[in-house]
């Protein structure tokens, strides 16, 4: 039953596992889309979610166009829907989208102005939930949205992808990435999902290692490639979370197309470039300026202070940052440190040792050179202090990059650094199995200052080596060095980290007490169980094994010590101490039998110590047995001896012949120290040799430092003018102080300042004078015990015990109360809270501005209004009759209008009618004058046609005044079928700009448009091709206070007719709106000087404006103003 429940548990997890695919474009992306769903095999077992750039205001219908083209079903998300394999999930209009544990949650866009990066925000979240089954498309777009995004999910283990540039006709997005080399594959969409089915293969052979683990080739094929990586690159990852070695060597599958483990194991043999790749993703390379701000805050508020104390120019603070990737942590902490000490920091030597076992990433850290992307995280202020602009990006400032060494360093078993009074490891050790952890803890506290601190990840802590640190900061996962004895371990060079002795396989258990246990254990039971004790390479005593111990070990004066040399007794320790030593050396059994020791009876003990090395422990454990031999004697050795003899005669002999081993290992002792002597000799000597090419360094070095000193002393000049300078401000300071305190002292309105107890400190003389008290009995009282409890008001005590305290101000309170001497007064209170002179009290400020005045004479006012507004309204319905009246002209003139037009359109039609009949009968017998003179009868009559009619059209242009919401881009384009004919024979190019919906009146914008546009095109260049183009603008606020008869109040668009025609003269804009304006002779252009009056009224009807801006011979540009509702 056991079986079959983990097995339906691995197949649950099996389902949840699989790729994610997140596509994100702008611009030209439905195209995309269309293209990439296409080309979706049914059942890949993979989820597309896609994230596109959409227009906020507009619903989306990129699902009904999608799903026609695709039997997977496309979906638009709903908030918290479950990723389920082979859908197509669409994000809808005006959200943002964000992965969340399996699951997709909308939250609302930020507003209009705002920075909008849904794809890089959808990316984030998809990288951080789903590692490395995460995917990254980016398809067709401008801008650089969806770059970061691809970035965090590379360094998560994903894939990612971006669309082939050449295949799109917006190449921005996608471009953005490749520059920024985040991108696996560079594919046309067509090809996207056919790579993205090999790696859901792979994902799923991959998946199959770790539900499944156990099976003997996968296993061991995995083993072996961490084995090669081992001997080819010097660095162990056996250790580390398998979990994360595993995947990444699926995505380096999954970007070599290779599907079986056991293929791939063999083109690593191989491929030495591939052996780099590899090692490169196993290192992860996750970093970024100023990453955490809040233990950023920490360091600058509580530990730099402390490291700090007692650091000057000859004691440096050191610092180092364990695992620094590409740089980005040590410069921080520099900036964070630089921007703590501002101008002291000249008066300190600071060492920021930054090493990383990547020597592609120090390479980058030394050049300190970043691109736009990653200065993500620093100020502008920060970028312009601390960074120069060079071709490719920023270069770190030399005070900055001074501050820093950069070096290769291994910190699991290369030699630490020493004396550092904080380290900084972040988002390393989460990478390593505990193990591991607890062997870096290990190294950190032996390179740490006593009480000096460290910063570790947001998901690390020291619990592996828990008794070597304190908590200091919880939250900024800060820790401090705890005073207990340090048990760093040195790997001496070539020495295998995690090795057993006894075989050289890798051992896969986490070492700790269980496994010395164990052997020694097995060692004791082998040897019937003698009393002994458990040593480790230190010396000191981690268990006592059997009973009887206390025979031959017992503790040494003065300060407690488990040192098995210190406690043993002292006729064993040479013994014991070369037994060690022998083997330590040998890594063998080594046994000292016959050693004399005198109980403290006087009684005489021969006894056997035997030193045997515990194998199969990842540390060096050491067994230590002692054995009583005078016990062991049998019946027929005392045979004809007395005891007292018998352990006189043995007891000679054994000391004699204990002095000559003794002897005998003083002088071994003695060859082995000269030569060993010797050997560091050759030593000194190669040292001595290098500290003269360092003298010559130092020399050199000297030269740099006295140039410096130059340096210095030209800034300290400039110090010492600033110092001047800064005196001259506290001058200053001081004087407006006092000029403050004069201001309260003389301000009219009453001023009291309280403790937090409410208690009074001082009040200025308007309070005295007003209130009509004194200092006496004034200050050092509580406010609610003034006058005798008058100022114990609910409404007061509640505002400045509940208000003032949470919000920090009040403003404008009312308080109405009566007093003796004035009588009943209505208060304005305000307040706020001060710092003392020393900033470590909390004062109140309290105003009082006596206001019964003003309400009462608002109250006239107020009486005053009513009247007034009772005779606004008997003027107002004055006005109204008026209006009616008003009205009623109109109609009747508008009617004498069309009345007018009928009876004047009527002569013309005749005149112009008979002229034809004219001209058809007696045209022939007409002379040449006559002809003439007939044409121009007609051109008049058609023209006087023309006037009548516009008359009309003015007249009546706002008889329709509903308004509604009216699409400018509509009227544009109907306004635009009438001057077809024109447009074609006039060759005329028009362009515009997307134009608003605004709330007008449709025929009105229609008449507008006509208007305007038909202009364009008749005042045209004969010469040159008419251009025409129509742009529009929301106007800012401060540009509305340019235009005084707008409503500043209100939002408004600019829409701008421009042209390259024959222009107008300046100085006739004006002239140019005014009825039956021309300036233009009729022969050469037609019209009736009717059309921009009537423009003009039309905007004016829309609260609008309308106004030009011309040069003769080049183009004109008619601006229109028209509110946006």
């Amino acid at each position: 039953m056991s079986e079959m429940h983990n097995k339906d548990k691995n197949k649950e997890r099996s389902d949840n596992l699989f790729p994610v695919v997140g596509v994100g474009a702008s611009a030209g992306g439905l195209e995309a889309f269309k293209r990439l769903i296409k080309a979706i095999p049914e059942n890949a077992g993979v989820a597309y979610i896609l994230v596109q750039h959409l227009e906020p205001s507009h619903d989306s219908m990129l699902v009904e166009i999608l799903q026609k083209i695709t039997s997977i079903p496309v979906l638009e998300v709903t908030n918290n829907v479950r990723v389920q394999p082979n859908r197509v999930y669409v994000i809808p209009s005006n959200k943002l989208l964000t992965a969340n544990d399996g699951r997709l949650e909308l939250s609302p866009r930020g507003p209009k102005g705002e920075k909008n990066m849904p794809i890089d925000v959808f990316f984030n979240s998809l990288s951080e939930v789903h590692q490395s089954h995460a995917i990254g498309v980016v398809l067709s777009g401008t801008g650089t949205d969806g770059t970061l995004g691809l970035k965090a999910i590379k360094e998560h283990g994903g894939f990612t992808f971006a669309q082939e540039p050449q295949s799109n006709a917006f190449p921005g997005m996608p471009q953005s990435a490749i520059d920024a080399e985040v991108v696996d594959f560079i594919l046309t969409p067509e090809e996207i999902p056919l790579q993205l089915a090999r790696i859901s293969e792979i994902f799923r052979n991959g998946l199959e290692s770790e539900i499944e683990e156990g099976k003997s080739a996968r296993e061991e094929a995995f083993r072996q490639i961490i084995a090669l990586l081992r001997v080819r690159k010097g660095n162990d990852f056996t250790y580390y979370k398998q979990t994360t070695i595993r995947r990444r060597i699926v995505r380096r599958m999954g970007l070599n197309k290779i599907e079986n483990i056991t293929d791939y194991l063999t083109y690593f043999r191989e491929n030495v470039v591939e052996q780099d790749l590899l090692y490169q993703d196993l290192l992860i390379p996750v970093t970024g300026f100023f990453r955490d701000p809040k233990a950023f805050a920490a360091l600058s508020e509580s530990v730099f202070p402390n490291i700090l104390k007692d650091k000057d120019e000859v004691n440096p603070l050191r610092i180092w940052i364990a695992g620094c990737s590409t740089g980005e942590e040590p410069y921080s902490i520099a900036i964070c440190l630089s921007e703590y000490l501002r101008e002291r920091i000249v008066d300190y030597k600071v060492q920021i040792f930054a090493t990383d076992i990547s020597e592609r990433s120090i390479a980058k850290a030394r050049t300190g050179i970043y691109s736009k992307k990653e200065m993500i995280g620093l100020s502008a202020l920060q970028v312009e202090k601390y960074f120069t602009k060079v071709n490719g990006g920023y270069h770190v400032n030399k005070q900055i990059r001074d501050m820093c060494v950069f070096a290769c360093h291994n910190f699991l078993k290369d030699p630490p650094f020493a004396k550092m009074s904080l380290i900084s490891c972040r988002n390393v050790l989460i990478y390593m199995e505990t193990f591991l952890q607890k062997r870096a803890l290990t190294t950190f506290h032996y390179a740490l200052n006593e009480h000096g601190y460290l910063l570790l990840g947001n998901s690390e802590t020291t619990a592996p080596a828990a008794e070597l640190f304190a908590t200091y900061g919880k939250s900024e996962k800060i820790y401090t060095r705890k005073s207990v004895p340090g048990k760093f371990l040195h790997l001496t060079a070539g020495k295998t980290e995690y090795v057993s002795k006894n075989n050289g396989d890798v051992v896969k258990k986490e070492p700790g007490r269980d496994d010395f246990q164990r052997s020694a254990d097995e060692v004791i039971l082998a040897k019937f169980s003698p009393s002994g004790v458990v040593v480790n390479e230190e010396m000191d005593i981690v268990q006592f094994r059997g009973g009887g111990a206390g025979a031959w070990l017992e503790p040494s004066p003065g300060k407690a010590s488990l040192n098995v040399l210190k406690m043993v007794k002292p006729g064993l320790a040479f013994e014991l101490r070369n037994a060690l030593h022998k083997a330590k050396m040998d890594n063998k059994p080594v046994e000292k039998k016959g050693i004399s020791l005198v109980s403290p009876g006087k009684q005489q003990q021969l006894v056997t110590i035997e030193v045997i090395p515990l194998l199969n422990t990842i540390e060096h454990y050491y067994l230590v047995l002692f054995e009583d031999t005078m016990a062991n004697l049998t019946g027929e050795n005392l045979e004809g001896l007395t005891k007292e003899a018998l352990s006189k005669e043995l007891a000679e002999s054994q000391r004699n012949s204990q002095l000559e081993r003794e002897l005998a290992q003083l002088r071994e002792d003695i060859r082995s120290i000269t030569e060993d002597q010797e050997a560091v000799n050759e030593e000194l000597q190669s040292a001595n040799e290098e500290l003269l090419s360092g003298s010559e360094e130092l020399q050199s070095l000297n030269e740099e430092l006295e140039t410096s000193k130059e340096e210095i002393q030209s800034t300290n000049e400039e110090l010492t003018t600033l110092n001047q300078e800064l005196l001259d401000r506290n001058e200053q300071l001081n004087i407006a102080r006092l000029f403050a305190e004069s201001i309260i002292a003389t301000i009219r309105e009453p001023i009291i300042v309280l403790d937090k107890d409410m208690r009074v400190r001082t009040a200025n003389q308007a309070y005295y004078k007003k209130f009509k008290t004194s200092e006496e009995e004034t200050e050092g009282k509580s406010i609610y015990q003034l006058r005798n409890g008058l100022w114990d008001i609910p409404a007061l005590r509640s505002t400045l015990e509940n208000s003032l305290l949470i919000d920090g101000h009040i403003a404008d309170v009312e308080i109405k109360q009566r007093f003796e001497d004035i009588g009943e007064r209505i208060l304005l209170l305000n307040a706020c809270r001060i710092a003392s002179k020393d900033n470590d009290e909390l004062l109140i400020l309290l105003a009082f501005e006596d206001i019964t005045d003003t309400r009462n004479r608002e109250s006239g006012l107020i009486n005053f209004s009513r009247e007034l507004e009772s005779k606004v309204e008997e003027r107002t319905l004055s006005l109204k009759e008026s209006n009616t009246l008003l009205k009623q002209s109109n109609e009747s003139l508008e009617q004498f209008a069309t009345i007018a037009s009928h009876d004047l359109q009527e002569p013309l039609r005749k005149i112009r009618t008979f002229s034809a009949l004219l001209n058809e009968r007696h045209g022939k017998e007409l002379m040449g004058d006559a002809r003439e003179l007939i044409g121009k009868i007609n051109v008049a009559a058609q023209r006087m046609s023309g006037l009548i009619r516009d008359v009309l059209n003015f007249s009546k242009v706002l008889d329709s005044s509903v308004f509604e919401q009216v699409d400018l881009n509509v009227i544009l384009q109907s306004v635009r079928k009438d001057f077809d004919m024109l447009i074609e024979q006039k060759k005329v190019v028009i362009t515009q700009d997307e134009l608003p919906v605004i709330k007008a009146v449709p025929l009105q914008m229609n008449q507008l448009f006509y208007n305007l546009l038909g202009n364009a095109i008749k005042f045209s260049r004969p010469d040159v091709t008419p251009v025409i183009h129509i742009s529009c603008r929301m106007l800012m606020p401060d540009e509305l206070l340019t235009h005084p008869t707008l409503n500043s109040a209100s939002a408004y668009w600019e829409i701008i007719f421009s042209d390259n025609g024959i222009g107008i003269d300046e100085e006739f804009s004006e002239q140019i709106f005014q009825i039956f304006q021309r300036l233009n002779a009729k022969d050469r252009f037609e019209g009736t000087g009717i059309g921009l009056a009537l423009c003009k009224k039309i905007v004016l009807n829309h609260k609008g404006e309308i106004y030009v801006h011309s040069k003769e011979g080049v183009g004109t540009e008619f601006h229109v103003l028209l509110p946006k509702e």
